[in-house]
């Protein structure tokens, strides 16, 4: 088992989202967006789209 704690439905921290906003204003893509914030693929495009942010698509 992983020692990592889901974050099942938590919400986000405004250090979060500023990591968020950072990597994908580097072009970071969405995977790895979310493997840096310990957040699901799903979790991190539904909060980019809802705050605003655009995440580049894997190429």
């Amino acid at each position: 088992m992983s020692n990592k704690i889901a974050k099942h439905k938590q919400p986000w921290k405004p250090e979060e989202l500023q990591k968020m906003q950072t990597l994908a204003g580097k072009g970071k893509g969405l995977k790895e967006i979310a493997k840096a914030l310990n957040r699901t693929e799903e979790s991190t495009k539904d909060a980019a789209r809802q705050h605003g942010f655009s995440i580049a698509k894997a190429r």
